[in-house]
């Protein structure tokens, strides 16, 4: 069966309101330097506009992880698939996050990085599917509240599909 792609955020918008959270972050953190925390591989495109976008003086890493082995709804069990190069102690850390849903990647990500003792922490997520929420999570910055539907597009994949896509969509089964 062939998939179909509903649009969800026309590319115009998404870049708004990163534009829009860029400047939240920049005065969140009060001109300190900060370590951009992107969650591979959905955030990249987010965390590149995001922190070009930011005047900040801020450092950039990565952490993988996984939860959806292939498929399209969680497992429930989190891996470190890819840990920080960066050592976050006393440090400004921003996690940026594509997609907040069940919480518990979130939830996850937030327990270990706070062992590491940063001197701040948030998390930024362009979009937050609360419908899809099994446990409470704290999200400093959401971008965008969305359905509880499966989407792709803006670094989102579906079996790694779709990521190149400017925008944010919906995707149906045919």
């Amino acid at each position: 069966m062939a998939e179909t792609l509903e649009p969800l955020i026309p590319a115009d918008v998404l870049q708004a309101r990163i534009g829009e959270l860029a400047q939240v972050l920049d005065e969140s953190i009060h001109g300190e330097p900060v370590i951009l925390v992107g969650v591979l591989k959905g955030s990249f495109h987010f965390l590149s506009d995001l922190s070009r976008r930011m005047m900040s003086d801020s450092r950039i890493d990565f952490i993988q992880t996984s939860s959806y082995q292939g498929g399209k709804s969680s497992s429930g069990i989190v891996q470190i698939r890819k840990d920080l190069d960066t050592n976050i102690e006393g440090r400004n850390v921003i996690i940026v996050e594509d997609i907040v849903d069940t919480g518990v990647t979130l939830n996850h990500l937030r327990d270990l990085l706070c062992t590491r003792k940063p001197k701040s922490f948030q998390v930024v997520s362009l979009l937050n599917k609360a419908g899809a929420r099994v446990v409470q999570t704290q999200i400093e910055h959401i971008g965008f509240d969305i359905p509880n539907e499966f989407v792709v597009g803006y670094g989102l994949d579906y079996e790694e599909r779709f990521r190149n896509l400017p925008y944010i969509a919906i995707l149906r089964e045919g």
